[in-house]
């Protein structure tokens, strides 16, 4: 954990990436995006606390995507501007206000106020992918971006193992105390080993100038807009099936416990496995490949998934091949646009980000509302229906849409 000559395109002490502190990156992330995951074996046990109907208790987890939105457009960019490490730091710390606020709420809208803020700055967690992005050398970036992000698939798949255990042990109030703690503790470590950065020399002057570049990135890279409705269409399949998965598995006549439910998140987690080969694709010019295939194996997803209720082994499938398949894809996603401008990484990715926000609060609200409406089967079919846009998107786009940093052999 040394440092070498500056770098410029930081506008910091060049920081030496070491694998141990990637892991730290990996695990941070990890631990953050969790937050936003936790109440999802929950929904029926927090439906029953605070009177919220099966109808409209997606409420729970699409209000605490719309503040991660809210805190991606509003609060990622400013990694392009201040100094990444105290961001962090000032971050995890009210994000463990907020956990503290909804372990300790007496109302349902106490608990969904509280939800939507922990959203909202669990948004941490693409600060510091797009930090360990701008500390990587542009060889090894798709590898660290790909290690990180598997810290993010972990953290995202076992919230639901560990919100699970902890809620059959101690109550559901114990998952957001305990991460609360540990939010804590993390921000400390981040604090003491992570290297200070001040704003890039092109980064714009000033909040407003900073949200308006945002933009303009937008309205000028073609490639952030496919990346970014490919987002928005992956997350919206993902939250469409770990949204509403609880409601069959809890309902008869499985009638499973929340440490059952949540143990599906082990499944999911071989998704981190995806993260990391697809960033290492990506380096060797394979990214158009691997996201076809991840594509086409997300709609394959849907057919083992529709067999939930008959078989619990159908659903552990479904789920290892649908978080592999989502996985790859916004590993490349990302990889792929922070290159486009490395100066602005913190504005692309939290740009991009935003409509991973929208489609993973869609997916919950609609999968939630058409299970109460139509059951299991209907779910799987809006999952499918949403995957297989997703590839038809890409397959129409694909050409225009070439990786900007490495060989055009994808």
């Amino acid at each position: 954990m040394t440092t070498e000559a500056a770098g410029p395109s930081t506008g910091t002490s060049r920081f030496k990436l070491s694998r141990g502190v990637t892991l730290l990156f990996a695990i941070a992330c990890g631990t953050a995006v969790a937050n936003v995951y936790f109440a999802q074996p929950l929904l029926v046990t927090l439906g029953h606390d605070f009177s919220i109907s099966t109808a409209t208790v997606g409420a729970v987890v699409t209000l605490t995507q719309i503040g991660y939105g809210l805190g991606l457009f509003f609060l990622v960019p400013l990694g392009d501007l201040l100094d990444s490490r105290r961001l962090i730091a000032v971050q995890l710390l009210l994000l463990a206000t907020a956990l503290t606020a909804v372990g300790t709420a007496g109302t349902a809208t106490l608990l969904l106020v509280g939800l939507a803020t922990v959203g909202l700055l669990a948004v941490v967690t693409q600060t510091l992918v797009a930090f360990a992005a701008s500390l990587a050398a542009p060889e090894e970036r798709g590898r660290v971006v790909g290690l990180v992000t598997s810290g993010v698939v972990t953290g995202i798949l076992l919230a639901r193992t560990v919100s699970g255990l902890l809620a059959d042990l101690a109550g559901w109030r114990s998952v957001y105390l305990a991460s609360a703690v540990l939010t804590c503790v993390i921000a400390l470590a981040l604090y003491r080993l992570l290297p200070s950065r001040n704003s890039a020399p092109s980064a714009p002057e000033g909040y407003g100038q900073l949200l308006r570049s945002t933009l303009t990135l937008f309205a000028r890279e073609r490639l952030l807009r496919v990346r970014a409705l490919l987002a928005l269409l992956i997350f919206a399949a993902f939250s469409a099936l770990w949204s509403s998965v609880a409601l069959p598995l809890s309902a008869p006549p499985l009638s499973l416990s929340h440490t059952e439910i949540g143990a599906f998140g082990l499944a999911g987690a071989a998704g981190a496995l995806a993260a990391t080969a697809a960033g290492r694709l990506n380096d060797r010019g394979f990214a158009q490949r691997t996201t076809g295939l991840g594509l086409a194996l997300l709609t394959v997803s849907w057919l083992p998934l529709a067999f939930t209720r008959h078989s619990l082994w159908a659903l552990a499938v479904g789920v290892i091949v649908l978080d592999l398949a989502v996985q790859a894809v916004h590993v490349t996603n990302q990889t792929l646009i922070y290159a486009l401008h490395p100066e602005a990484g913190s504005r692309l990715i939290g740009g991009y980000m935003v409509f991973y926000s929208i489609g993973s609060a869609s997916g919950a609200v609609a999968s939630t509302t058409l299970y109460a409406v139509a059951g299991w089967t209907a779910v799987c079919a809006l999952g499918a229906g949403i995957s297989l846009l997703a590839l038809f998107l890409w397959a129409v786009t694909r050409r225009g849409t070439a990786n900007p940093a490495a060989p055009a052999t994808g």
